[in-house]
């Protein structure tokens, strides 16, 4: 199976979102205090990956990549 960039972009961005999701639980669970830019960036990854998921089915829907 052969990925698109995009398609590797989106997979990269999910696994690192999980990675700092994973991160922030585990730190919280510990008691470590957390960094004020964490869920920022857990935010920001996840604002990205919604993008990339509405960008592909409008693509779909349309008959363009992926159609």
């Amino acid at each position: 199976m052969s990925l698109t960039q995009s398609e590797r972009l989106s997979v990269l961005a999910c696994v690192t979102g999980l990675a700092l999701v994973s991160i922030f639980f585990f730190g919280a669970w510990m008691g470590v205090a957390q960094p004020d830019w964490l869920p920022m960036v857990i935010t920001a990854i996840a604002g990205f990956e919604i993008y990339m998921v509405v960008d592909a089915m409008r693509r779909r829907r349309d008959g363009g990549v992926n159609g």
